[in-house]
């Protein structure tokens, strides 16, 4: 981890365009002023973390769903619509 001692009004930049800059320090924490692309997401540790939550759940349960379609197109199709088709065959 890189640890940077900035004063009020003073910034860091990370990478090609992104800018944090102190703007006021109190007892309670400190706010900062963020400077990005549009393309570039920045958020909170708590909301990526939970979007991040929300993307692996939506994805296994994807997944488990796609598997029971899977299963239930199989059953509902005749056993040789499923076989490869031969030599003169379409």
């Amino acid at each position: 981890m890189l640890v940077f001692t900035r004063k009020r009004n003073e910034a860091i930049v990370v990478g090609d365009g992104i800018q944090v800059r102190v703007l006021r320090v109190g007892r309670d924490g400190v706010r900062l002023g963020i400077v990005a692309p549009p393309d570039v997401a920045v958020h909170r540790r708590e909301i990526y973390d939970a979007v991040c939550a929300a993307n692996r759940s939506a994805a296994a349960a994807g997944a488990a769903e796609a598997a029971g379609l899977a299963r239930r197109l199989r059953a509902e199709l005749p056993a040789n619509a499923l076989a490869p088709a031969g030599p003169g065959r379409s």
